[in-house]
């Protein structure tokens, strides 16, 4: 099986579409699968690959993080008749994307697809509201053409179905329980950032108006006094947003920017809780992460955040932007360390159910499928 995909981002890009599409073809080359990757290149990009096609690109505005790429069509159609793949898999829907579905139509080869963030939501957030309609018609019109369209979560599944989209399956997010896991040695993580506090809250992700930070410090700035000199925020990301909140932080948070691998696991380990508000994700892998790592999340009700924290068994969910229920849920694990504790373990058992071999072989299982129905028209 040789597999083309398409993407606006890639590895080393810090997000969940990176990060899950690099750790795909790790997979492919364990399991001696060919592929092909067509992806944008970036300040950032240091990471060189013969199969990996790199295109000139920006930073697109709304999320940086994805670029706006400028392909080269013959290029593009000269690689893939010498690769020549079975299927092809589009990732994003800017223009990277758009040229896997141009090209698949062109050279009738299979077109899979997956949905991996809500641009819908991210509107609302930058006053954008009015395009709503023309983004989901759009969107419809992208996918259309896609065999089977993968989504993160059984929310995201609903959502593209009341907007009218077909050949749906859900392809869940796995987590490496072998580097996040609850064994670290969380006095230096304290040491190093928690001085004289007892708890550590942390937040992991980009700092953006769609990630509704806002709620983290109004909570951080309600918390009653004799609770907050015991505590300690820790904002782990980057993003548009970090000087406007550092300027308004209260003097016991922390930004310290992205952190990965090891680093990153540590600060889960070592943290009592992760407080998670942001309302627009498809799926939440940081949520994941912090469970694999024992730690509790709260988070908000919604998206796919809400199929991942069993409210009350590995962690709390509350009513997006409501600071006040944020508050009363962490003020109520904080003064119940058995309770932390006993949702920690839960979230780490789940955890260790969401296994990325088992994930991808039930992708392959999907692009299967799809060759084989290929081929029973071609054979009708």
């Amino acid at each position: 099986m040789k597999i083309a995909i398409f993407t606006d981002t890639f590895y080393p890009d810090i997000n969940g579409v990176a990060g899950t599409l690099k750790r795909l073809t790790n997979y492919f080359e364990d399991q001696n699968i060919e592929y092909k990757i067509f992806a944008p290149d970036s300040n950032s990009n240091q990471y060189h690959s013969t199969n990996i096609h790199l295109f000139k690109s920006r930073s697109f505005f709304l999320y940086p993080e994805c670029r706006l790429a400028f392909p080269n069509l013959l290029h593009i159609k000269s690689e893939l008749q010498s690769f020549s793949p079975d299927l092809i898999h589009v990732a994003t829907p800017f223009n990277i994307g758009l040229c896997g579905v141009y090209f698949a139509k062109k050279l009738n080869i299979p077109l899979v697809g997956s949905y991996h963030t809500n641009f819908d939501h991210y509107l609302h957030y930058y006053d954008l509201q009015f395009l709503s309609k023309i983004l989901w018609k759009y969107m419809k019109w992208f996918h259309q053409p896609c065999k089977k369209l993968f989504v993160p979560s059984t929310e995201t599944f609903q959502q593209l179905k009341h907007h009218g989209f077909t050949n749906l399956e859900i392809w869940p997010r796995g987590v490496d329980c072998q580097l996040f896991h609850p064994y670290y040695d969380k006095t230096a993580v304290q040491k190093l950032y928690c001085h004289q506090g007892k708890y550590l809250l942390t937040y992991v992700g980009r700092l953006a108006p769609e990630k509704n930070i806002e709620t983290i410090l109004a909570v951080a700035k309600s918390m009653p006094s004799e609770i907050n000199e015991k505590l300690h925020w820790l904002i782990i990301g980057d993003g548009p947003l970090r000087e406007k909140l550092e300027a308004q932080a209260p003097a016991n948070m922390t930004f310290t920017g992205y952190l990965n691998g090891n680093r990153l696991a540590e600060v889960y380990s070592a943290s009592d809780l992760l407080v998670f508000p942001s309302p627009t994700e498809t799926f939440g892998n940081v949520v994941l992460e912090s469970l694999a790592s024992g730690t509790p999340v709260i988070g908000a009700m919604s998206g796919g955040v809400k199929n991942l924290i069993k409210s009350g068994i590995t962690g709390h969910l509350c009513r997006a932007g409501n600071a006040q229920e944020f508050m009363n849920a962490i003020l109520h694990l904080l003064n119940n360390d058995g309770l932390r504790e006993q949702m920690g373990n839960a979230g780490r058992d789940y955890a260790l159910t969401q296994r990325w071999d088992r994930i991808f072989e039930h992708l392959i299982w999907h692009y299967t499928i799809v060759l084989e129905e290929r081929n029973e028209q071609k054979y009708a």
